[in-house]
């Protein structure tokens, strides 16, 4: 099995291919070792990190823009969307605070992004 990908791991955007082979997973086309890297996590457990807004009461804006501290499983996407969508906060909110901890059942925790 070959995949074919884009690295997103630097400004370059190398275009990677991945296959198996005797057991290793094998990784062309990358121009850096953040590449090879990349592209191993993107076969063996692909994550994102997820940015959004939430609705907050109390601010001078209707919502406030929050993120994951660390990337989620790709799968867990739509979950955190859900988890994300259903609060509102109360201002007021500093940069880093966590508004929902352990996210969709992962180590991610939602943060703020912005003081309001």
């Amino acid at each position: 099995m070959k995949k074919e990908m884009t690295c997103i791991s630097c400004p370059v955007g190398c275009r990677l291919t991945a296959y198996e082979k005797d057991g290793k997973i094998i990784i062309e086309g990358n121009a850096c070792k953040r590449g090879e890297v990349y592209g191993i996590s993107e076969i063996t457990n692909p994550s994102r990190m997820v940015c959004s807004t939430v609705k907050i009461q109390g601010a001078f804006l209707p919502s406030l823009p929050v993120k994951t501290d660390e990337p989620v499983p790709k799968e867990k996407i739509f979950e955190v969307m859900e988890e994300i969508n259903k609060i509102t906060v109360q201002a007021p909110v500093h940069t880093g605070q966590i508004l929902i901890p352990h996210v969709a059942g992962t180590k991610s925790n939602i943060v703020a992004t912005r003081e309001m």
